[in-house]
C-alpha cells in the first residue's frame, strides 16, 4: 500500500498534512532483508495508477526482485492514513483505504505457485488473509501441507479493523499459523486474538510450528525451537525450559538448515545484481526469502534434494507434510541457549530462549515488527543459532525504532554481527539511539 504518515503528532482530525512512503508487512520485509544484502522477490499486486508505479519503483529501489508484481487495470492501489502514536497506544488512529483494491483481488488463479515456492523462505502475513476471501484462500493454499516447499514463515500480525468480526479472525490466524514452520507473534496481540499472552500458553495453541518467536516488545522475545540441541544445561540464567509440546521426527531444528541450504548465500538484493558488501559471494540463481502475497525466492534453487518428493496432486493441494526435510543444523550457539525438559509427541523436548532486546531511545514507535522479522530471518538464512537470530532482529527493529518511518537503513552486516556476539551482560545493557547504526557511531553498554 502507500502509507499516509502524518506530518506532526495528533489525531487524524487535526493533522493538517501527510507525507507519502510504502507501506506493507510483506514488502517491509523484503526491502529490510535486501538493504542487509540478501535475495529477496516480492510478488504482490498494485493498480495501474501512479500509487502503484511509485510502490513498485520504491520497493525496487531496495534491491527487491519486483518482476512478479501485476498491475490490475481495474483495481485501484490501496492507500492508508495514520497517526504518529504507537500501534498499541489507545490514541493510535489508523484507517485503511483498500476495500476493492488491487491486492485483494490476489488469489490462489492470481499467483502461480511458481512464483512463490522457488525460495528458501516464503514469508507471509495475517494481514494479507484479512483482505479478502480469495486472499485468504491464496494464504491458506500456500500454508497448506505439501512434500516440498520452502521454509513457511508466518507473521500473525493481528489487525482487529481488517477483519471486523475479531473472533473470526482470530480463529482463521491460528489456523494459518499451524500450517507454518516458523511463526511471530506478540504477546499483546495472541492476547487479543486468542486470550493468551504468556509465551507457554502461546505455545501451548500453538505446538505445530517448529520455531514460534513470541514478541514482548521492549522485554525480548521468548523464542521456542522444537528438538534443537543446545550448548547450555537447562537452569542457565536468562533462559527457561519448556513444558509444552514439541518433537516433530524428521523436521529439522534449524529452519536455516532446511534442504541443506544453511549457508550464508552473500549479500546480492535482487536478480541480477553483482555481489554486494557482505562476506563472500553469492552463488545461487534467484532470491533467498520473498514476500508479497506474501512470497519468496531462493538462492541456490537446485534440484531440493533432501527437502522430500513433492506428493498429492496440482501445486495448491500436494501433501505430505515435511517428512524428509532433513535434520537441523546441531548445537545451538551463542549466549542464552538451554536444553527443553518438556519432551513432545516425537521425544525431544522443545529449547527454549529468553533473548532480551536491548534499550532503545525510540523516534518513532512504529515498523519494529517487520524489521524484527527480516532480522530474525536474515539470521537463519545465513545458519545462525537461535539466540543470534533473535538478536539480528531486536537489532534491526532498533534501528526501524531510532528513524521516524517504518523503513532504516540497517547496521551494515559485519557492525551487526559484533553486536550480536556481545556477551549476556554487555548485551543486555547494551543502549542504542538514532544514528547507533553508522560505522562511526558509539553505542553504550550501560
Amino acid at each position: 500500500m502507500i502509507t499516509f504518515l502524518p506530518a506532526r503528532p495528533g489525531r487524524l482530525a487535526d493533522v493538517p498534512s501527510f507525507t507519502r512512503a510504502i507501506g506493507g508487512a510483506e514488502s517491509n520485509v523484503a526491502c529490510a532483508l535486501a538493504a542487509t544484502g540478501h535475495r529477496t522477490k516480492w510478488v504482490g499486486r498494485v493498480g495501474r495508477d501512479g500509487f502503484g508505479e511509485h510502490l513498485v519503483a520504491a520497493i525496487g529501489a531496495y534491491g527487491v526482485d519486483v518482476s512478479a508484481v501485476t498491475r490490475d487495470p481495474e483495481r485501484p492501489t490501496g492507500v492508508y492514513f495514520r497517526t504518529a502514536t504507537d500501534r498499541a497506544s489507545e490514541a493510535h488512529e489508523v484507517v485503511y483505504y483498500r476495500a476493492g483494491s488491487a491486492a485483494s483481488a490476489m488469489s490462489p488463479a492470481t499467483v502461480p505457485y511458481a512464483e512463490v515456492s522457488g525460495g528458501r523462505i516464503l514469508h507471509l502475513s495475517g494481514i494479507t488473509a484479512a483482505l479478502s476471501a480469495s486472499c485468504l484462500a491464496l494464504v491458506r493454499a500456500l500454508t497448506a501441507a505439501r512434500g516440498a516447499r520452502p521454509l513457511v514463515s508466518f507473521d500473525v500480525n493481528f489487525r482487529p479493523v481488517l477483519w471486523g468480526d475479531a473472533g473470526r479472525g482470530g480463529q482463521v490466524l491460528l489456523e494459518l499459523a499451524r500450517g507454518a514452520d516458523l511463526v511471530f507473534v506478540g504477546a499483546d496481540e495472541a492476547e487479543a486474538a486468542w486470550g493468551v499472552g504468556e509465551p507457554e500458553a502461546i505455545r501451548a495453541l500453538l505446538p505445530e510450528p517448529a520455531v514460534l518467536v513470541v514478541k514482548r516488545g521492549a522485554e525480548g522475545a521468548v523464542v521456542f525451537e522444537r528438538g534443537a540441541d543446545t550448548a547450555r544445561p537447562a537452569g542457565t540464567p536468562g533462559t527457561r525450559a519448556s513444558t509444552g509440546p514439541g518433537g516433530d521426527a524428521g523436521r529439522g531444528a534449524d529452519p536455516g538448515a532446511a534442504a541443506g541450504r544453511s549457508r550464508d548465500a552473500g549479500p546480492v538484493a535482487g536478480a541480477g545484481r553483482g555481489p554486494g558488501p557482505g562476506p563472500g559471494p553469492d552463488t545461487g540463481p534467484g532470491p533467498e526469502a520473498g514476500h508479497g502475497t506474501g512470497t519468496d525466492p531462493e538462492a541456490g534453487r537446485g534440484s531440493g534434494a533432501g527437502r522430500g518428493p513433492e506428493a498429492g496432486g496440482g501445486p495448491y493441494t500436494g501433501s505430505g507434510g515435511d517428512a524428509g526435510r532433513g535434520p537441523g543444523a546441531g548445537p545451538v550457539a551463542g549466549p542464552g541457549a538451554s536444553r527443553g525438559t518438556g519432551p513432545g509427541p516425537g521425544g525431544r523436548p522443545d529449547a527454549v530462549h529468553v533473548v532480551p532486546a536491548p534499550r532503545v531511545d525510540v523516534v518513532a514507535p512504529v515498523g519494529a515488527g517487520d524489521a524484527f522479522a527480516a532480522g530474525f530471518l536474515s539470521g537463519t538464512l545465513r545458519g545462525l543459532g537461535t539466540v543470534a537470530r533473535a538478536r539480528h532482529g531486536h537489532l534491526m527493529a532498533a534501528a526501524a525504532l531510532t528513524v521516524p518511518g517504518d523503513l532504516a537503513v540497517p547496521a551494515r552486516r559485519a557492525r551487526a554481527d559484533l553486536l550480536a556476539a556481545l556477551d549476556d551482560r554487555a548485551w543486555e545493557t547494551l543502549h542504542l539511539g538514532p544514528g547507533w547504526t553508522g560505522d562511526d557511531q558509539e553505542v553504550r553498554t550501560s
